[in-house]
């Protein structure tokens, strides 16, 4: 145990006290001997009653009195049990009984003092604990196997408007909304089968039914024997946090729809140009007005594909669909198509099939513009983009069917010291140029569909690049916790 915490609750006991208890050593020993002497049962075996004494002086007042109720007991055996004896002449029968007595009492006092010396400790730890508890910021709250709550910190007071006196003994299922009660079921099934929920975002209800968006996590308690007995939970108010993220969010898809503007300028040119040929052709060529007609219409299409293509990245669905990954990455790409020949970047892209998943195709829009726009500024000097969307299962893990998308490029690579920090939130490489917020960004994306995100990369002269490996669960049923 830390020094600096069990200092918390030992004191040194006054004088007074340390004559009290070598007092009950002597009181303890007269106690025996009156027992002995009033009981004709004790006059068969008199060590026992003696030896428990010792050993309840040991328990409660410590070893010095019981080392003392050991020699005034044996000097009570020794002359009122086994009879007083005229000089100091004693049989090596009698010493060596008391030696045993002696030797056995102190060995008994050790074992019991050890015993409440651990006891003693096991409570110092059990008040931190307690103290750590009520002192937590996070809401700290236990109940039973039935959901009736037994304990309420300050934290709970703080998060939930509940004080201890008026949520004990009431169903923790008053803090659950209406629309959250499965999951709530499920929880308590799972806890009930002695499984500990990990930590998830939900929300929950304060006093005056206001929605809190809280970090959740249950675990079940048992007692002493192993028996279930309830269950603690811990949660933590990440309201504040999640509409920070998502205005950071906001911001950046914003801000890649800005980046994506210089794109659209070239992308929209030639429809545009086309559109302004055709009108003419039509004014001057009355015979072919149909023929330049229809051109001019599949030019519109275009320039309004464009257009839901670059909305696509700032948009948000509410609810998962069912998309096309392989397509998703291709219609981001067609954005960047002229911004990559002017930086003379080679695309190398290759799509299989199948590559159909449940997921949000804005997110997924802005997850690939990222990667495929910092790929660009790693390749001022020109190089080689390589695209694969590839139909797989996890490698390891529970090996979810999905989809792969791999971003690579013969870029500048990132130094090994920065490649830890990459997802960080304002951790950017660029300098001025960058906000640190793509990656980071990219990362919630990943994680928001249940997948994953890896980065390799090589610095050099030789031989430079960095490579973004994102795999993506096919379903939303695998879209939950599981994301690395």
């Amino acid at each position: 145990m830390h020094k600096g915490y069990s200092s918390i609750y030992r004191f040194e006991p006054r004088w007074s006290d340390r004559v009290a208890w070598y007092g009950s050593a002597l009181a303890a020993t007269a106690l025996c001997w009156c027992i002995w002497w009033l009981s004709p049962v004790m006059h068969q075996d008199p060590f026992v009653i003696f030896i428990l004494g010792v050993v309840f002086v040991a328990r409660f007042f410590g070893v010095g009195p019981a080392v003392l109720c050991t020699f005034s007991s044996a000097i009570v055996l020794d002359y009122f049990v086994f009879g007083p004896k005229s000089g100091f002449a004693v049989s090596s029968t009698e010493l060596e009984r008391i030696g045993i007595f002696v030797l056995i009492a102190v060995l008994v006092a050790g074992l019991a003092r050890q015993r409440s010396r651990a006891e003693e400790m096991a409570d110092e730890v059990r008040q931190q604990l307690a103290a750590i508890v009520t002192s937590s910021e996070d809401a700290i709250i236990s109940f039973t196997v039935d959901g009736i709550v037994t304990s309420w910190n300050r934290g709970a007071e703080l998060l939930y408007g509940y004080t201890a006196p008026e949520i004990i003994g009431r169903p923790i299922s008053v803090l659950v909304p209406p629309d959250r009660l499965e999951e709530f079921g499920h929880n308590m099934g799972r806890l009930n089968r002695e499984e500990r929920v990990g930590s998830y975002q939900t929300e929950r209800l304060n006093k005056d039914g206001t929605r809190l968006t809280v970090l959740l996590s249950v675990s079940p308690l048992r007692n002493e024997q192993g028996k279930l007995v309830g269950a603690s939970a811990i949660a933590r108010d990440i309201g504040a946090q999640k509409r920070t993220e998502e205005a950071l969010r906001r911001n950046e898809r914003l801000a890649t729809a800005g980046r994506l503007t210089a794109a659209i300028a070239h992308e929209i040119k030639n429809p545009l140009e086309a559109l302004t040929n055709l009108v003419y052709l039509a004014r001057r060529d009355a015979s072919g007005r149909d023929e330049y007609l229809r051109l001019a219409e599949r030019e519109i299409g275009r320039l309004d594909s464009i257009a839901q293509q670059a909305l696509g990245c700032v948009r948000e669905g509410a609810s998962p669909e069912t998309i096309d990954a392989g397509q998703i990455l291709e219609e981001v790409l067609q954005l960047y198509l002229r911004k990559l020949q002017t930086n003379r970047i080679t695309v190398d892209r290759q799509t299989g099939k199948d590559l159909e998943i449940l997921g949000f195709p804005g997110d997924l829009r802005q997850l690939f513009s990222n990667l495929i726009l910092n790929a660009m500024d790693s390749m001022s000097a020109g190089g080689t983009l390589k695209l694969r969307v590839t139909r797989t299962h996890e490698w390891s893990g529970a090996q979810r069917p999905g989809v792969r998308v791999t971003i690579a490029d013969t870029g500048n690579g990132i130094p090994p010291k920065d490649l830890p920090h990459i997802f960080e939130p304002f951790y950017t490489t660029k300098k001025d140029q960058g906000t640190g917020l793509g990656l980071w960004l990219a990362y919630g994306t990943v994680q928001k569909h249940g997948g994953w995100i890896r980065v390799a990369s090589r610095t050099g002269a030789g031989s430079s690049g960095t490579v973004f490996a994102v795999f993506l669960p096919e379903t939303a049923a695998n879209a939950s916790s599981q994301a690395a």
